[in-house]
């Protein structure tokens, strides 16, 4: 006979916790006019930028969004903060993870949004982003993903008021050029190409949208939805090599031309000090 699990025997530390409204019965449904948004957030160690995620959506002025926070096991105080937003938040989960996109598919599995969007814990959505993303919804219904821009923060002081670009096949078949934070996937997107690799650590959104190749179906606004800050598993010179390999790998790319275009976007990487310190140097004289 098996032995019995004795519960009492879980270290509080590794036991499974979670909260929300959700687990009141309370579900946030679509609704006429007002198809649910659900944002996904995965944490680990969060603080001290977690609270101005989970305020940034509670201020949205759309009125139908549901926040899904999963969390990898944190030890630095961020359930706490989970435990005050208990009322407000829809879930919460804090249980051990393989990394953000594993977080990120258990989340999809919980998800009842029609539209899906994913936002770091460290990173926060503008007033009224949700809002207009709905907006261009509407003016294209036959979009599956929806982009703008996002307002990136560098520790240097360094402010970039505009990252991101239209998507389009030919530009997107070499590098991430669309702003993934705050971007919004119909739920059908996920259904159609299925949950994020694991495999990779910094580049399965990516990845993800990589395998529609030129059959994705986009819209754009050139606007901040999003404030970013600099950092993260995808903010290195190494997700770069690991974005040419789904460039290869997914997209079709041939492999020379994608090492070439590696190369160029390394340079760029590396030469980011000079050109952030002659961003700030500009900024000042206008």
């Amino acid at each position: 006979m098996a032995p019995t699990l004795n519960s009492s025997a879980i270290k509080p530390e590794t036991a499974p916790q979670s909260g929300g409204r959700r687990l009141r019965g309370i579900v946030a449904e679509s609704r006429a006019g007002l198809p649910l948004v659900t944002v996904v957030t995965s944490i680990f160690n969060g603080l001290p930028y977690v609270a101005g995620c989970l305020e940034s959506v509670l201020q949205q002025d759309y009125p139908n969004i549901e926040h899904i926070i999963m969390d990898g096991g944190s030890k630095d105080g961020t359930i706490d903060v989970l435990r005050q937003y208990d009322d407000r938040i829809a879930l919460w989960k804090s249980e051990p993870d393989k990394g953000i996109y594993d977080a990120w598919n258990k989340a999809l599995a919980e998800a009842r949004g029609e539209w899906i969007c994913f936002l770091g814990c460290d990173d926060e959505l503008l007033p009224g982003a949700v809002s207009a993303y709905m907006a261009l919804a509407v003016k294209h219904p036959d979009a599956e993903y929806l982009s703008s821009q996002v307002r990136w923060v560098h520790s240097s002081g360094y402010i970039n008021p505009g990252h991101g670009k239209p998507w389009s096949w030919k530009k997107f078949s070499r590098a991430m050029c669309v702003a993934h934070p705050g971007s919004m996937h119909r739920r059908s997107l996920f259904e159609r190409l299925g949950n994020y690799d694991t495999s990779y650590r910094g580049a399965a959104d990516y990845e993800l949208l990589l395998r529609a190749r030129d059959t994705l179906k986009t819209a754009f606004m050139p606007i901040p939805t999003a404030m970013m800050r600099a950092g993260g598993t995808s903010d290195s010179s190494a997700m770069l090599a690991e974005g040419t390999r789904a460039v290869i790998e997914t997209g079709g790319r041939n492999p020379l031309l994608a090492q070439i275009e590696l190369r160029y976007l390394q340079l760029k990487f590396r030469l980011g000090p000079l050109r952030r310190a002659v961003g700030k140097l500009t900024a000042r004289c206008k």
